[in-house]
């Protein structure tokens, strides 16, 4: 495992424990974050205020992983408290493309030997290399996971979270409201 040193051991979900344990909720999570290239990072600005952020994603070595701009106010963000969300882009006013949302902690990896394998990983993947030692790189300690779709006829909102095992339906009963959470099964194994 790569950034051992700095990760918190007790209660920490890697990716690969979400791949292992929830295979088609974590293929989702790769296709919603990772396929267009950039996810919206919510970190906590000195005065408590959010702050949101557009971040490259990389899913490597068993981890989300995220590089910052070097001295950066969101990595400054993190550095100071390391809570973050990572959530996906949303393109269409409908919601039926859905909002996969990852709440965790981001794990700082200062190791120049790691930052170089992961800035060759980059330059390979997305064309483009990070310079060892003038990036930020935090791998992400997954907590949570929600992804919430509606289908814009019904106006039903379908909810999964994890690692809670909660799944969930709320029925439209019009444009703007839904009725009470009714169990289903969708995403979770």
């Amino acid at each position: 495992m790569l950034g051992g040193a700095n990760r918190p051991l007790e209660g920490a979900i890697r990716w690969a424990d979400v791949e292992m344990q929830q295979p088609r909720l974590a293929e989702l999570g790769r296709l919603k974050l990772g396929g267009p290239g950039v996810v919206l990072v919510g970190t906590i600005r000195r005065d408590g205020s959010p702050r949101l952020s557009p971040v490259e994603p990389l899913f490597w070595q068993g981890d989300l992983w995220l590089s910052m701009g070097w001295e950066s106010r969101k990595a400054g963000d993190l550095t100071r408290d390391p809570r973050i969300l990572v959530h996906s882009i949303v393109t269409r006013r409908d919601g039926s493309e859905g909002e996969y949302k990852v709440c965790g902690r981001a794990v700082p990896e200062t190791d120049p030997t790691v930052q170089a394998r992961y800035s060759r990983e980059v330059e390979e993947k997305q064309g483009w290399k990070p310079e060892v030692g003038r990036f930020h790189l935090f791998l992400v300690d997954v907590e949570d996971i929600t992804f919430t779709r509606w289908d814009d006829p019904t106006n039903d909102q379908f909810v999964t979270r994890w690692p809670a095992h909660v799944e969930f339906v709320r029925r439209g009963t019009s444009a703007t409201s839904q009725g009470p959470p009714e169990p289903i099964s969708d995403l979770l194994d």
